[in-house]
């Protein structure tokens, strides 16, 4: 795995669970200033056959990110806006947060989620971004996942994009020549202010294995 920032810590980091769905949801969770951590449904929905983790892997991700609003809101309460991701159990924590008690409050709460491996904590401590930040986010999102589908070169599929504040987040199983090459397209995007690399990098041979 390789980040282009922030160092990965293990079993004692933050976690970010990506907003998927549930648009009202986390609309309303936003606009109260609550944590809005909103998962992918039920566990087990939405699994895709050509992700290069198992099954069991993308169903505990999945229960990695269901877990985590309710472990950071009995840490912290209703602080900041919180976002967590998880892929192939490592965590990444995003979004912000009023405080650093609360930064590592909920790093340490998504830490001792079951399943969790590793922990990258990108909260930043300061006020909730706007809701016009995160449209823009959104918009962001898109660019990038339309870019790394027209590229051909990459599996596209493989790779997992979590815009926060213009900061666009690379997670998943990718070699290291597809990893610079994601991170070079997420850069060319419009808006976009700095890329974060949080893949786990497999060799030729791994990758080989899992065709």
């Amino acid at each position: 795995m390789n980040t282009s920032s922030s160092p990965i810590r293990r079993r004692h980091p933050l976690v970010t669970t990506a907003l998927v769905g549930a648009l009202a949801v986390a609309s309303l969770a936003s606009l109260q200033g609550c944590i809005a951590l909103v998962g992918a449904g039920a566990v087990g929905a939405g699994m895709s056959f050509n992700d290069r983790r198992t099954g069991g892997a993308q169903i505990e991700d999945q229960s990695i990110e269901l877990k985590a609003g309710g472990r950071i809101r009995d840490a912290i309460g209703d602080k900041g806006h919180i976002n967590v991701t998880s892929y192939n159990r490592i965590a990444l924590i995003s979004g912000e947060v009023p405080d650093e008690a609360g930064k590592a409050g909920a790093e340490k709460a998504v830490a001792g989620i079951e399943g969790v491996a590793t922990v990258v904590n990108e909260l930043e401590v300061g006020p909730n971004s706007t809701i016009s930040t995160r449209s823009s986010d959104t918009v962001i999102t898109g660019r990038v996942k339309s870019a790394l589908i027209d590229a051909k070169d990459i599996q596209s599929s493989a790779i997992k994009v979590v815009t926060e504040r213009g900061n666009v987040y690379l997670m998943g199983r990718v070699s290291e020549r597809e990893a610079t090459r994601a991170a070079d397209i997420a850069r060319s995007q419009p808006s976009v202010l700095k890329v974060v690399r949080v893949f786990e990098i497999l060799t030729d041979e791994q990758l080989s294995n899992l065709k």
